[in-house]
């Protein structure tokens, strides 16, 4: 039977969507999940790989007491509880990027389980249960080569890079979300987007979902409305962008809509999601967790963090990242829409850390959202990795405040720091950039502007102060944009008044 497409609100009115979310994150610490390996993003295929992380007979896998330390932080933040005693097992399954032919996973025993955390999502709170926070590595990447989507489908063969096997994970589980109604979509991306705030400020990831290092499995399932029993679920795998995830969960959400309006069935089933169509295709159909053949793995002792440890680190945990932005917007006199885009652009600690270097908050807002974003997307960059300071954006500010240069010639300045010409300062008085306020220079630019427009001088003494804009811009041009232009406007009234 074809199921008759209806639309995301008809799908609404009779389902109600449960989700489902798995988060994993990347662990940035220094070496791998079970080896000394480095634990970096890229390199040169298989250039940090060891026999450990890429299984060989006779290799032993020993645990980073980093990643463990990590996890129990990430599990603390999210309220869980810490296990006293904990064991890896053996998740078997063969794929080329997993060469051993099993995972080394938590499965009935994780390190953080039974937590809970809230997302905000139109001044409504929504509580996100958590199951579990878990410990494992990651596998390898597949390059399909040959095909024209880069999947195995119609490629001619398939490399291996092992760079990222073993890299420390944590995988975090939700226990199934329910009464979201027609925000499942946005919970669900304001959980993830909380996810990342959260690991960045506890400093145990960089979170780049472009590259992979939080990625989301979204699961959602839908019920006809008053339903207790569950429906079937999907589970669109490795989404990584809070836009996808949106996206994704809304495509889903519309696609089962359609297939129960008609009287279908949804299949228990793996999804891929398409960034280019915004839709999702089926993957595999999903296996059951005893199909994983689970058993403790032999080779490495319980994991028995000790109270004293977890008090310890409890006493390192950060603000929490919904706090902290409540208290910056206060602060800071931002409105919410304005600490929405800063949060989504990834300019808070940007913004921050201007502020501490002296600049008022709202200056330091419109550099970086303004000028430094919009470089950072005709680059293809990341916003921290524009190359310039917050101290530097913060001593920009300050010559604006002094007057030293105005708004335009600041933009310049910003694009000849950005070429590596030094700092703020050193550019103006390199290039000569600071404004002039001199009333010599001022008055014979003013005079200047005066006999070019007789119309508009005559405006101005006849009342229309505001024709003053005019000469004010005359002026300017003249001067290349350094001059005064509140001392220009003093000028030419005293002129003409």
């Amino acid at each position: 039977m074809s199921a008759e497409v209806i639309n995301y609100d008809d799908a609404l009115a009779s389902y109600d969507p449960v989700l489902g979310l798995e988060v994993h994150v990347e662990l940035n610490t220094a070496t791998k999940m079970f080896c000394g390996c480095t634990n970096e993003f890229g390199g040169a295929p298989n250039t940090h790989t060891c026999p450990v992380c890429l299984g060989l007979p006779g290799s032993l896998p020993v645990v980073n007491e980093k990643a463990v330390e990590a996890a129990i932080r990430i599990g603390l933040a999210l309220n869980c509880s810490i296990a006293e005693w904990c064991r890896f097992a053996r998740k078997n399954y063969f794929y080329p990027d997993v060469p051993k032919n099993y995972q080394i996973s938590q499965y009935d025993e994780p390190i953080a389980f039974e937590g809970w955390t809230e997302v905000e999502v139109d001044g409504e709170t929504y509580r996100i249960e958590i199951e579990r926070a878990h410990m494992e590595e990651d596998a390898g990447k597949s390059k399909h080569v040959g095909g024209s989507t880069g999947r195995l489908q119609g490629a001619d063969h398939s490399l291996m890079d092992y760079n990222r096997a073993g890299t420390p994970l944590i995988e975090i589980v939700t226990k199934p979300i329910e009464g979201t109604g027609a925000k499942a979509p946005r919970v669900a991306r304001a959980y993830v987007a909380m996810l990342r705030d959260l690991v960045k400020a506890l400093d145990v990831s960089d979170a780049r979902m472009e590259q992979g290092s939080l990625r989301c499995d979204a699961n959602v399932s839908l019920r006809p409305i008053g339903q207790q029993e569950y429906g079937l679920r999907t589970e669109t795998k490795n989404v990584n962008s809070l836009r996808s995830v949106e996206r994704a969960l809304t495509y889903e959400i519309t696609r089962q809509g359609s297939i129960l309006q008609s009287g279908g069935r949804v299949h228990q089933e793996t999804r891929h999601f398409d960034e280019q169509t915004g839709t999702t295709s089926p993957g595999r159909s999903k296996e059951q967790a005893e199909d994983y053949r689970y058993f403790p793995e032999p080779d490495l002792v319980p994991v028995a963090p000790s109270r004293e440890w977890v008090d310890e680190l409890r006493t390192t945990l950060p603000e929490p990242p919904a706090q902290r932005r409540k208290r910056l917007t206060g602060e800071w006199g931002f409105s919410e829409l304005e600490m929405r885009d800063v949060v989504s652009a990834g300019a808070l600690d940007l913004i921050e850390a201007t502020v501490a270097a002296g600049s008022s908050a709202q200056p330091a807002r419109k550099w970086w959202m303004g000028e430094l974003s919009r470089h950072a997307n005709d680059t293809g960059i990341e916003l921290e990795a524009v190359a310039i300071t917050p101290a530097q954006v913060a001593e920009l500010q300050g010559l604006v405040d002094a007057r030293t240069i105005n708004d335009k010639l600041a933009r310049q300045v910003i694009e000849h720091v950005l070429a590596g010409e030094g700092g703020p300062a050193d550019v103006v008085n390199a290039r000569g950039l600071a404004v002039v306020s001199d009333d010599g220079a001022l008055g014979e630019a003013v005079d200047a502007a005066i006999a070019a427009n007789p119309d508009v001088a005559d405006k101005i003494k006849s009342g229309k102060v505001q024709a003053a804009g005019a000469l004010i811009g005359a002026v300017m041009k003249q001067m290349k944009g350094q001059a005064d232009a509140g001392r220009v406007r003093e000028l030419i009234l005293e002129k003409l008044g």
